[in-house]
């Protein structure tokens, strides 16, 4: 049996595992990230690796390889770590660094996003021709597609859902784009400012929607139609045959992903009725990004650009 490493940054945390062909999750381990300095930063990837090949009865040379998910642009065929927003990193050469500090062949670098996404299609059992999206709904909202067995990347910006234009009853404009109407930071400004509370946190705020409080119900009503209006927008123009939801205010929460089905049913026409019964929540959660990064080092398993 071959095993990978898979590795997962991001600005709070770094989660590093041990996985198999198959995404089985042998062993695991995390520390925090470091913020300010990116050899300090670089340094407790390290450590979050070393760790876990000490805790494991894995030997480094039954390794056939290592993934590694970082947010932000990233350039896969230097290795580099082109630009982070929450980590110290602009042009790092991870993948040349890493490889200084482990005997492994095979180092491979994508986006954290994408990480996700490979693994949640690996195990969605679609045709390998279909069209399949995933979307992150956490810190950040983002999408990433795959298409007749690729990535479709664009010029390197495809997937930026985020940025969509979207209704947001919410705004005194009465547009926002959608990282900014129902993402996970924006959901605790908009229950803070909606609820006159100040130290209401994003999970504070659903679980007072769980205890039917009226202007909470209210507020996850518009969150859910501005999520829709971003949905519908990736069905009308891929018209995926699945669309799964992920990240830590999907995986956390999963029944809003029907609230936002409920919205969607009243954009589509009669004849993409089936596009919301194609929509799920993620099957790996939390893991998915770090078990993608896992899969995504075994070169031999597939090989998406």
């Amino acid at each position: 049996m071959g095993f990978s490493i898979g590795v997962d940054i991001g600005g709070t945390k770094i989660a590093a595992v041990i996985t198999d062909q198959s995404g089985n999750v042998h062993y695991r381990n995390q520390v925090e990230s470091v913020g300010d300095d990116k050899e300090e930063m670089f340094n407790q990837v390290v450590l979050c690796v070393e760790e876990l090949l000490e805790a494991s009865n894995i030997s480094i040379d039954n390794i056939d390889g290592m993934g590694v998910g970082v947010p932000g642009k990233v350039d896969r065929d230097k290795g580099i770590a082109v630009f982070q927003n929450n980590l110290p990193w602009r042009n790092f050469p991870l993948v040349e660094r890493l490889a200084e500090h482990f005997p492994i062949e095979n180092i491979e670098i994508d986006n954290d996003v994408y990480m996700a996404a490979f693994a949640e299609w690996q195990l969605s059992e679609v045709n390998e021709k279909d069209t399949f999206v995933y979307v992150t709904v956490s810190t950040g909202i983002s999408c990433s597609i795959i298409h007749n067995g690729d990535f479709l990347r664009g010029d390197g910006f495809a997937g930026e859902i985020g940025l969509f234009p979207v209704i947001s009853r919410t705004s005194k404009e009465g547009v926002n784009n959608l990282e900014k109407a129902a993402s996970g930071p924006a959901i605790q400004q908009l229950a803070r400012e909606q609820l006159s509370n100040s130290r209401l946190t994003t999970q504070d705020f659903f679980l007072l929607y769980e205890k039917k409080e009226k202007q909470a119900e209210q507020l996850m009503k518009e969150i859910a139609e501005s999520i829709a209006h971003g949905v519908y927008s990736i069905i009308c123009l891929l018209d995926p045959h699945k669309i799964v939801f992920g990240g830590g205010v999907v995986n956390n929460n999963p029944h809003l992903l029907e609230l936002v089905k409920e919205s969607v049913k009243d954009y589509v026409i009669p004849e993409q009725q089936e596009a919301v019964t194609r929509m799920q929540v993620s099957q790996l959660k939390e893991d998915s990004g770090v078990v993608g990064a896992g899969l995504k080092g075994m070169k031999n398993l597939h090989d998406l650009s």
